[in-house]
C-alpha cells in the first residue's frame, strides 16, 4: 500500500511563504497570479495489505506528526500498488 497525504494550511490561516511565492512569480512577468497557497505532500510506502487499517493508521501518524491540525488541514490518499485502487 502507498499513502498520500496533502498537507496545507486552513484557510483564514495566513501564508507568509505562498505570499512570497506570488510576489515573485508577479516580479518575474506572471502577472496573472494573484495569490498562492504553499503546502507539502508525504508519500509513504506501508507494509499491510488492509486499506481500512492503513487509512487508520495514517490517520493517527496525521493527527500526532505529520500535520500541525490546529493550523493545517491534511487529506489521505490510500493506494493499493497490486490492483492501482485508490481511495480518499
Amino acid at each position: 500500500m502507498k499513502a498520500i497525504i496533502r498537507v496545507a494550511l486552513k484557510s483564514g490561516v495566513l501564508d507568509p511563504q505562498g505570499r512570497t511565492i506570488a510576489r515573485s512569480l508577479a516580479h518575474m512577468g506572471f502577472e496573472g497570479v494573484t495569490s498562492a497557497r504553499q503546502g507539502k505532500i508525504i508519500e509513504l510506502e506501508l507494509n499491510t495489505k488492509d486499506a481500512e487499517q492503513a487509512r487508520i493508521d495514517v490517520e493517527k501518524m496525521c493527527k500526532q506528526l505529520l500535520a500541525n491540525v490546529v493550523i493545517e488541514d491534511y487529506q489521505i490518499e490510500i493506494i493499493d500498488q497490486k490492483t492501482d485502487k485508490k481511495t480518499k
